[in-house]
């Protein structure tokens, strides 16, 4: 499965948000979108995941029109999303929770079978949460409580993961054991990441948002370049290898000297 963005515009109360926007994403590939607050990362991914449409250009799904082609119920059988919220006092169980990935393929108060049943153990597996199926939800961790979201997207058995800002509020640990289990699924997955050096760290290709426009997309090492990062994200980089990885690491600091112009001024 493939993810086609054409020439995406998007306007919210006049103001423009996005400008044509094209980026595709190839099946199985993890693809990062990365760019300052308000670049138009969030919103690009709501309109992957057929929660705004554009106001022009096409979103599409291995060839498929999000809006033109697919309902709400069949995109959802297509593409499964993870939100950087995190709703901390849901009262229902992992195990619930997890099962609501199952509601695309089923109708109003149809209930569980045995291969509903089986999926979920599957998903739970997946994000090692298996033992925490009777636990409440709000009393996880907020890594678990990521792991639990992944656990329910896995469940729709969709081949395209959508993903905003998965680590947010997360600790050290809970990051790396979350971008570890993205980049390990095998899924078409398109997530927005505020780290470089995590997107550095798990992405086959990035695509780099400026104000609502395409700056550059393409392999990491190509894309990520000192001479970018402090012209779109004001800021010094230093990129080298990771000693322990061997991916692409970029450490970052303010820029150097004072009085340095910053090419993103604070508004």
């Amino acid at each position: 499965m493939s993810i086609t963005i054409d020439g995406v515009d998007v306007s919210i109360d006049s103001v423009p948000i996005l400008g044509d926007v094209a980026l595709d994403v190839g099946p199985g590939s993890v693809h990062g979108l990365v760019g300052p607050n308000g670049s138009g990362k969030s919103t690009l991914l709501r309109c992957v995941y057929r929660a705004l449409r554009p106001a022009r250009g096409a979103v599409r799904l291995d060839g498929d029109d999000v809006w033109r082609d697919l309902g709400a119920r069949t995109a959802a059988r297509r593409r499964a999303i993870v939100t950087q919220d995190q709703p901390s006092d849901l009262d229902f169980t992992v195990r619930d929770l997890v099962t609501m990935g199952r509601a695309p393929y089923k109708r109003v108060f149809e209930r569980d079978n045995d291969v509903d049943r089986s999926i979920v153990d599957e998903a739970l597996d997946a994000v090692r949460m298996r033992s925490a199926e009777n636990r409440l939800v709000s009393t996880l961790s907020g890594g678990e409580r990521q792991r639990i979201l992944l656990a329910r997207a896995l469940a729709q058995q969709t081949r395209i993961l959508v993903l905003d800002e998965p680590t947010n509020h997360l600790d050290v640990r809970a990051q790396l054991d979350l971008l570890q289990l993205v980049s390990g699924l095998g899924l078409t997955t398109l997530v927005a990441l505020h780290d470089l050096d995590h997107a550095a760290a798990i992405c086959d290709a990035v695509t780099v948002l400026d104000r609502g426009r395409v700056v550059a997309t393409g392999a990491p090492e190509s894309v990520l370049t000192v001479e970018l990062i402090r012209t779109v994200f004001g800021v010094d980089a230093h990129i080298g290898t990771h000693p322990l990885t061997g991916r692409p690491h970029i450490a970052l600091a303010p820029l150097a000297g004072p009085g340095t112009d910053d090419p993103r001024p604070l508004n």
